[in-house]
C-alpha cells in the first residue's frame, strides 16, 4: 500500500487515516463496517445532497433498483446484439457476440419509453381541471337519502327507554318510560 492520505471533513465529521485513493468521510453515528461499499457511497451521496433523514432500508432499495435496472438493460443489449450481428452460415450460431455502446443505447431508449412516465406539465392539468371544474356538479334531490314515515310513526324523534325499577308492577312486566 502506499503511504496514508489524510482525510479531513467538516466539522460534524471525525478526521480519517486512509490509504492512497480510498476516500471515506466518517460521522459522528457511523455505518457499521460490515456495510456495503456501495450503501456507504449511497449515504454519502445522499448526505451531500442535504438528505440527512432516512430510513436504513432507503440505500438498500436504491442499490436493488439499480442491479434490477442494470440487468434488465443488458439482457435487453445483449439480444439486440444477438439480432443485429450475422451468424455463421456454416453452423447457424452466433459469432462472438459483444455488447456495443449502441446496443446499450437502443435498450435504454427502448425501455425509457414505457418504464417511466414523464409528469405532465402543470399547465395542462391546470387546463384540465378547469374544464372539468366548469360543468357544475348535478343538483341533490329533494327526496335525498331513506325516506322514513311521518314523525309520528318514527321511533327518532323522542328518547324512549325501559324503566328497570318499577317495583309496582307484576314480575315480568315492565314499564316504558318517556323522557
Amino acid at each position: 500500500m502506499s503511504d496514508p492520505q489524510s482525510v479531513s471533513a467538516p466539522s460534524s465529521q471525525a478526521h480519517v487515516q486512509l490509504p492512497q485513493g480510498d476516500i471515506r468521510t466518517e460521522t459522528s453515528d457511523d455505518l457499521p463496517s460490515a456495510t456495503p461499499r456501495d450503501a456507504r457511497i449511497l449515504h454519502l451521496i445522499m448526505a451531500s445532497m442535504g438528505i440527512t433523514s432516512y430510513q436504513d432500508r432507503v440505500p438498500l432499495q436504491i442499490m436493488d433498483f439499480a442491479y434490477r435496472y442494470t440487468n434488465a438493460i443488458l439482457e435487453d443489449s445483449l439480444l439486440y446484439a444477438d439480432h443485429s450481428r450475422s451468424t455463421n452460415p456454416s453452423t447457424g450460431t452466433a459469432a462472438n457476440t459483444q455488447i456495443t455502446v449502441d446496443d446499450i443505447r437502443l435498450s435504454v431508449g427502448a425501455r425509457v419509453n414505457y418504464q417511466f412516465k414523464p409528469v405532465p406539465p402543470k399547465e395542462l392539468m391546470l387546463q384540465l381541471a378547469q374544464e372539468r371544474n366548469r360543468r357544475p356538479l348535478p343538483p341533490v334531490a329533494q327526496t335525498y337519502g331513506v325516506r322514513l314515515p311521518p314523525e309520528k310513526y318514527c321511533l327518532t324523534a323522542k328518547d324512549w327507554d325501559i324503566d328497570e325499577e318499577a317495583k309496582e308492577l307484576p314480575v315480568g312486566c315492565k314499564s316504558v318510560v318517556h323522557r
